[in-house]
C-alpha cells in the first residue's frame, strides 16, 4: 500500500501535461492534475489552434479580391468579427470538452484550481488541500511578456486578442517575431490599419535569412507598415478612448488597440520550486536533465516551463517520454534535431533543420540550391506574389541539412521533407525522386 495520495500529480493541463498524464495511467500510474485556467493549455485555449482559425478566415478577404479573375461574380461582401470570434470561441470550448475527457477516459482526477508545490512530494490546492504524490511533473508552460513602459495597463497580449469586442480600426503591434507577425497578417487582411513596431531591424531572426529577406516586401506589399528600430517607449490613452503610442523618435502612432508580443516566459513565478530545492535558471524557466527530471529527483517538468522548444509538439513529445521513462519502465528522452516549424504569416514560412549560416558555421563547406518561383495558385492574384524554396546541403556528405519555404502551404508541404532531413537523406535521394507535377512541392525535387 503506497504512503502517497497518488503517484503522479500534474501541475497544468496543457498539451504536455495532459500527454503525460494519459500515459502515466495507461501504464498503471494512480494520476491527477490540477489547472488554474482552462482544460488544453495555450495552444488550444490561447494560441495556435484559435489563431490558425483566424488565419483560415482571413484568407477569404484576399480571395474575395480575386474573384472576378476565377470567373465569379460575387455581391456585397462585409465582414462581422462578432460572429468569427464567437465561432472560434465555441471551438475552443470544444477542444476543451474533448481534452477533459480525455482525462475522465483515463480515471485522471483534475482540479480546477491552482497548485503550487510544498516539498519534494507534496502539493497545495488554492482551496488548502494538501495533496502527496510519488511523483510531480510540472507543466504549466510560458506566459507573455509585457516590457515595462508607461502605459503597459493600456497594451493587451495574445492572450486577450481573441476576445476583442470589436474589430479595430488602427492596430499597432510591438515585436517581430511569430505571433506578432502572424497576428499582423490576420488583422490587415480583415482590414485593420496595422502597424508593427520593432526593436531592431530584423523579423523572425531564427530563420533563414534568404526567406525573411523576401517575406518583408511582401507583407508591405500587403499594406503592413514597419517601424523598425523603433521599441515603444509610452502608451498615452486619449479622451476618446483611443491610444496614442510613442514609438523611437519618430512620430507617435494613434492606434485603437495596443498588442505586445515580444517573447514569453516560463510562467514559473510563485510556484513554490524552492520548497523543494530547486533553483530557476535565468529566464525563470526550470533546469533539467534529457528525462525532464529537475534537481530533485520526485519531481520533472516538460514543455515550454523547461524554455527548451517552445512548441506544442516538443512538448507532447517530452510529456509521452517522461511517463514511459518514469512509469513504463523504458527510459527515453526527446531528440531535439530537426524539429520543422512554420510561421504562418500571409504568405507562410516553414523550415526543418539548419539555416545557411547555420550549416557554415558547423560544416564549413555547404552547397545552397534555390527556387524562385510565382506559385499557380498567384496566377489568379492580383499581387504577382513570388515562392522561394531552399536547400542546405552539406559539401562533403552532400546530406540535405536544411529546407526552407516562403509560399502558399508551405507548412503542408514541409512535413514531408522534415521526415527526409532527420531521416538524414541525401541531395541525390532528392534528385532522385520523381516530381509531382503540378505542385509546389515538386520544387523540393527539381533545383539543380
Amino acid at each position: 500500500m503506497t504512503d502517497f495520495d497518488f503517484d503522479l500529480f500534474v501541475i497544468g493541463a496543457g498539451s504536455g501535461g495532459v500527454r503525460a498524464s494519459r500515459v502515466a495511467a495507461s501504464h498503471g500510474a494512480r494520476v491527477a492534475v490540477a489547472e488554474e485556467f482552462r482544460v488544453g493549455g495555450t495552444c488550444v485555449i490561447r494560441g495556435c489552434v484559435p489563431k490558425k482559425l483566424l488565419v483560415y478566415a482571413s484568407h477569404f478577404a484576399h480571395e474575395l479580391q480575386d474573384t472576378a479573375n476565377y470567373g465569379w461574380t460575387i455581391g456585397e461582401a462585409r465582414f462581422d468579427w462578432a460572429k468569427l470570434r464567437d465561432f472560434v470561441a465555441s471551438d475552443v470550448d470544444r477542444l476543451e470538452r474533448a481534452y477533459t475527457s480525455t482525462l475522465d477516459n483515463n480515471k485522471v482526477e483534475h482540479f480546477h484550481e491552482r497548485a503550487v508545490i510544498t516539498g519534494p512530494h507534496t502539493v497545495r490546492l488554492a482551496s488548502g488541500r494538501e495533496i502527496s504524490a510519488k511523483y510531480i511533473l510540472v507543466a504549466v508552460g510560458a506566459w507573455p511578456v509585457l516590457p515595462e513602459i508607461d502605459g503597459v495597463e493600456h497594451c493587451i497580449t495574445s492572450n486577450e486578442v481573441f476576445h476583442l469586442p470589436e474589430l479595430p480600426k488602427r492596430m499597432v503591434i510591438q515585436g517581430a517575431g511569430y505571433i506578432a507577425l502572424e497576428f499582423a497578417g490576420v488583422f490587415n487582411a480583415l482590414g485593420v490599419e496595422v502597424t508593427v513596431v520593432n526593436r531592431s531591424d530584423k523579423i523572425l531572426r531564427t530563420y533563414d535569412q534568404s526567406l525573411t529577406e523576401r517575406l518583408l516586401p511582401i507583407l508591405q506589399g500587403r499594406g503592413i507598415e514597419f517601424g523598425f528600430n523603433r521599441p515603444i517607449r509610452k502608451v498615452e490613452k486619449q479622451a476618446d478612448g483611443s491610444l496614442l503610442v510613442h514609438a523611437g523618435e519618430g512620430e507617435p502612432i494613434a492606434a485603437d488597440v495596443v498588442m505586445v508580443a515580444t517573447g514569453r516566459r516560463p510562467k514559473t513565478d510563485g510556484l513554490g520550486l524552492d520548497s523543494a530545492g530547486i533553483a530557476l535558471g535565468a529566464n525563470g524557466e526550470i533546469p533539467v536533465d534529457e528525462y525532464g527530471k529537475t534537481s530533485c529527483d520526485s519531481i520533472y517538468a516538460v514543455g515550454d516551463v523547461t524554455d527548451r522548444v517552445q512548441l506544442t509538439p516538443v512538448a507532447i513529445r517530452e510529456g509521452h517520454a517522461f511517463a514511459d521513462t518514469v512509469f513504463g519502465g523504458a527510459p527515453r528522452s526527446t531528440a531535439y534535431d530537426a524539429i520543422p516549424s512554420a510561421v504562418f504569416t500571409q504568405p507562410p514560412i516553414a523550415a526543418v533543420g539548419l539555416t545557411e549560416a547555420e550549416a557554415r558555421e558547423r560544416h564549413g563547406e555547404v552547397k545552397v540550391f534555390t527556387s524562385d518561383f510565382r506559385p499557380m495558385m498567384n496566377m489568379f492574384a492580383s499581387k504577382a506574389e513570388r515562392g522561394f524554396y531552399k536547400l542546405v546541403v552539406d559539401g562533403a556528405t552532400n546530406r540535405v541539412l536544411g529546407v526552407h519555404l516562403l509560399g502558399p502551404d508551405a507548412a503542408e508541404v514541409l512535413q514531408g521533407a522534415a521526415i527526409a532531413v532527420k531521416a538524414g537523406l541525401t541531395k541525390d535521394q532528392f534528385d532522385a525522386t520523381v516530381a509531382l507535377h503540378p505542385s509546389m512541392a515538386e520544387e523540393l525535387v527539381l533545383m539543380r
